[in-house]
């Protein structure tokens, strides 16, 4: 398959990245073409939909090898369970499927440039498709949702202290709060005194959690 175009996001490594699209809606990326690409006539219509699909590469994972069994974060880390039975980016084949708000189609040097929100990719990820999100056929009320339907989502309550977050620019601190309200951290780890750092919109984030109570303490 061809890369079509490249992610461009607020998130230079994989810790921190939410699990899934759609979790952080504050959360803001821009998905731009490959130069040849940048064909206006391709993207006309799709200004209409509210949402699209991305298709794209877990491209640090290209290479590896592949499990038939994985262990989900939903299920605490420790628990094996079919590859095919989750959203893993390690398979056969490092393909990931997102669902995102498009917010804008913006057009200048770099061609047309699809502003989006709510995306769980890295900065550099490879795109090899996009289709509109059709509420007709896409939404299925009745459906079911497997293991997940029997374990609770692991949040946490965070805390940023004033000082930190006049380090961060205004318009990234929701998106920031939202990361980091998921919890980044492994599932199966829970060390009160062990402290994480991640990269986000060019600031590295420490934090650690104590009594599902995250606290930053720092941002530099």
């Amino acid at each position: 398959m061809e890369i079509i175009a490249r992610i461009r996001s607020d998130f230079s490594g994989k810790f921190g990245i939410p699990r899934q699209s759609g979790l952080v809606e504050a959360l803001g990326a821009e998905i731009v073409f490959e130069p040849e690409y940048r064909v206006e006539e391709a993207l006309r219509g799709l200004e209409e939909y509210s949402h699209i699909w991305v298709i794209w590469g877990f491209h640090e994972n290209a290479g590896k090898e592949w499990s038939p069994t994985v262990r989900p974060p939903r299920l605490g880390g420790n628990t094996r369970i079919g590859v095919f039975a989750t959203r893993s980016p390690y398979r056969p084949n490092p393909i990931g499927l997102s669902c995102v708000r498009l917010l804008e189609i913006r057009h200048g040097a770099e061609g047309p440039v699809l502003c989006i929100a709510g995306g769980d990719m890295m900065d550099g990820t490879p795109v090899y498709d996009i289709k509109p999100y059709l509420p007709y056929v896409d939404i299925r009320p009745d459906a079911t949702g497997g293991f997940t339907d029997r374990t609770v989502k692991r949040t946490v309550a965070v805390e940023i202290p004033a000082i930190l977050r006049e380090r961060m620019p205004a318009e990234k601190i929701d998106a920031l709060e939202g990361i980091l309200r998921e919890d980044p951290r492994p599932a199966y780890q829970d060390d009160p005194d062990r402290e994480y750092a991640f990269e986000f919109g060019g600031k590295r984030i420490r934090f650690h959690v104590e009594n599902s109570v995250l606290k930053v303490t720092e941002i530099y």
